[in-house]
């Protein structure tokens, strides 16, 4: 049943990549009224959680904050669909990465690194990057296996569209360390903007206006492998237009203090957030566990 449920999906998606992203737009703006306006799919989230991040602004402004999220949400949506069906020259003419020669710096002696990203603006085009490094360097992301199989492989095979790998997250420090002793060079990306379980809370910080609690996993891997950090910084210029930037977060991760990486990709990815914040996904319940339920346990 889930093969023949992945075939129908598969073909009604990819019977729509093969129209111009012009066109996907027009779909795009068609969809928002339904998800917008009928279903109002998670509306009453986006409303609180961008409520508490930016307490300063007023109802106005919020108001037209949340719609522009909507349609980005949209686009979101036509824009990962399209990947179905696009060149490896339109998509590299659509997401550019700067500065990517730095990675190329840490990894020069065999070395591997780690990239820190969020889920802003279309973070599913940014596996093109693979387009941008040597057939020698292995790329991967660690992801958390949907729970509708149909949907799972169909993510999974667009993940892969330009040949990186996808890690479940179960899997992440077995997978990093096979990777480490067999020699293979890797760059493997963490969207780590989420909420982690409450077992798995060991840090909080402010982020967005608020007490956050946030994942470490990544620094811990990086100080037990001496992987190399980088954060991706993520620009939407214009529909389908996104510039992304590397930078450094930390060249010796195991010299590092404690939960200075975890603070340092924070910071930056905050950043990036309050510069645009129409492009990040506030329709996640990031905000759900509490610091000072968590201090009184």
């Amino acid at each position: 049943m889930n093969k023949i449920v992945y075939n129908i999906i598969y073909a009604v998606l990819y019977t729509h990549a093969l129209l111009p992203l012009r066109v996907l737009y027009i779909l795009s703006d068609l969809l928002y009224i339904p998800v917008y306006y009928i279903v109002r799919y998670r509306r009453k989230v986006v409303k609180e959680n961008l409520s508490n991040s930016f307490p300063e602004k007023s109802e106005k402004e919020l108001l037209k904050l949340e719609r522009n999220f909507y349609h980005h949400f949209c686009d979101y949506f036509v824009e990962t669909i399209k990947l179905l069906h696009i060149t490896d020259k339109e998509i590299q003419e659509r997401i550019t990465f700067k500065n990517i020669e730095l990675v190329a710096e840490l990894m020069k002696d065999g070395n591997s690194a780690i990239m820190y990203l969020g889920h802003y603006g279309n973070w599913e085009w940014v596996p093109s990057i693979t387009l941008e490094f040597k057939e020698d360097t292995l790329l991967g992301q660690i992801y958390r296996p949907l729970k509708n199989e149909a949907f799972d492989k169909l993510f999974l095979k667009i993940r892969s569209r330009f040949g990186s790998v996808s890690i479940p997250k179960n899997n992440t420090l077995r997978s990093i360390i096979q990777y480490k002793r067999s020699g293979q060079k890797v760059l493997i990306g963490f969207m780590s903007d989420q909420t982690p379980s409450w077992n798995n809370i060991h840090y909080w910080t402010k982020f967005m206006n608020q007490d956050t609690a946030v994942f470490t996993g990544v620094e811990r891997i990086a100080k037990q492998t001496g992987f190399s950090i980088t954060y991706l910084d993520i620009i939407r210029v214009e529909r389908g237009k996104y510039n992304c930037e590397v930078k450094l977060i930390s060249a010796n991760p195991k010299e590092e203090p404690e939960f200075a990486i975890t603070e340092k990709y924070i910071r930056e990815m905050e950043k990036t957030i309050l510069r645009s914040p129409a492009y990040w996904l506030w329709t996640h319940k990031r905000w759900k566990y509490k610091k000072k339920d968590f201090v009184n346990e």
